[in-house]
């Protein structure tokens, strides 16, 4: 591929944090690395022509729309609040978490009516009276920055709304969760008025993204058969076109290599010894090209 090597992306993403750590991670398998010592807000990758900028989370969607970076790793949460138009180009499936309301456990919860006439803390208000007015809930909404979870406690407010990964912490804070509002995870967002050449530099970059999660939601299987039952495994292992059947030195076996998707995993297992599958080895993917 040709590109403008002047050229450079740039991307913004969280300067520390889960979604940091995730994010890095990515950019790493994808061979994409940046020098980022001594506390850098901006760095230039090695080998690719993107550069960082790394900010707070809630700060990535203005950046990116007001195209001081082009493109941008941000929380659904946080790009749905700030309400800013960007193009969502890929879901990237980690950094997961849910936005919940939650109460003290002292209180009887009855339904998402228990709200109507509450006061709720939280640091997504806008996510909040969305969901609010579809339930046709009238709440006083106080919006807060940080330390959520301690309002209820101090007498603040009578419930929360805020991100919700393990719970721990609302555990910590007396607290039980009683709805999901929304489940969020990393997008990749981009602006909407990026130019051909840095469109170009992205479709690059998504290719490589694509490689990697392939293959970390893949597994690489070998497995001896019988001949007789090679019919029946390979319907239970379709493969990206199709499994490759071998012959083996011993007569009447062959040996069958697919692919399969983890999340398929214990159920194909289970059926490929139900059908004589013997030798079964399970090989992570390195990279998988689609």
């Amino acid at each position: 591929m040709n590109m403008d090597t002047e050229t450079t992306l740039r991307i913004a993403l969280q300067k520390k944090g889960r979604l940091h750590d995730d994010s890095m991670g990515l950019m790493k398998e994808s061979g994409i690395k940046f020098n980022i010592g001594n506390g850098r807000l901006v760095a230039q990758s090695t080998g690719f022509p993107v550069e960082a900028l790394f900010l707070r989370d809630d700060d990535i969607p203005q950046t990116v729309f007001d195209g001081v970076a082009d493109m941008g790793v941000v929380g659904e949460n946080e790009y749905l609040e700030k309400g800013y138009e960007l193009d969502i180009v890929k879901r990237l499936g980690f950094s997961k978490c849910r936005l919940s309301l939650a109460i003290p456990k002292s209180e009887h919860y009855t339904g998402v009516g228990w709200f109507d006439g509450k006061k709720v803390a939280t640091s997504y208000p806008k996510i909040l009276k969305k969901f609010f007015d579809e339930k046709k809930i009238k709440a006083d909404i106080h919006e807060i920055a940080g330390s959520v979870e301690i309002a209820p406690g101090i007498g603040l407010a009578d419930a929360i709304f805020d991100i919700v990964s393990s719970g721990s912490t609302l555990v910590a804070n007396s607290l039980k969760e009683v709805a999901v509002v929304m489940k969020s995870e990393a997008l990749l967002v981009v602006n909407k008025n990026l130019e051909a050449d840095k469109k170009e530099i992205l479709n690059q970059m998504l290719f490589r993204f694509d490689a990697v999660q392939a293959s970390s939601s893949n597994k690489y299987v070998l497995l001896n058969a019988p001949n007789d039952k090679v019919k029946e495994i390979v319907s239970i292992l379709p493969g990206m076109k199709s499994p490759t059947v071998l012959p083996l030195a011993e007569e009447g076996w062959s040996s069958i290599h697919s692919v399969i998707q983890e999340d398929q995993f214990w159920d194909v297992i289970d059926q490929l010894k139900a059908n004589g599958a013997q030798g079964i080895l399970i090989i992570p993917i390195e990279k998988m090209i689609l």
